[in-house]
């Protein structure tokens, strides 16, 4: 993906850059950014909380996250053959405390058919 939004002309558009790095260990000096942009993100990560923790060292007090999937989760895990359960790190009720828990306040939350968007903020 990111070598097709660099032949895209995307890198550098905007004042923005690409990069890949390890969300563990990003190459950004802290509070540099404004915004980070996590597509599929949070289930994939190996320790949630130190890689949401990571994040919020590099984005600016008042800044953004924005925690993205084009599916949401009920209709994800009936894709895949699985029942929606509590326990999903993506819903709510467990978001919400692990988000404030690494740096970020929740803000807005949907949770659709077509689309999962969890919002937060960078605290201070």
């Amino acid at each position: 993906m990111l070598e097709r939004a660099v032949r895209a002309g995307r890198d550098g558009a905007d004042g923005g850059a690409l990069f890949l790095a390890d969300v563990g260990r990003l190459p950004v000096r802290e509070g540099a950014l404004d915004a980070v942009f996590g597509a599929g993100l949070v289930s994939h990560l190996a320790d949630p909380a130190a890689g949401l923790r990571e994040l919020a060292r590099v984005v600016r007090p008042g800044g953004r996250l924005a925690l993205f999937h084009p599916i949401g989760r009920a209709a994800l895990a009936a894709r895949h053959g699985r029942a929606l359960t509590p326990d999903d790190l993506r819903a709510e009720p467990r978001l919400r405390p692990l988000l404030a828990g690494t740096g970020w306040r929740l803000v807005d939350y949907v949770d659709e058919d077509t689309r999962y968007l969890a919002l937060a903020v960078r605290e201070g």
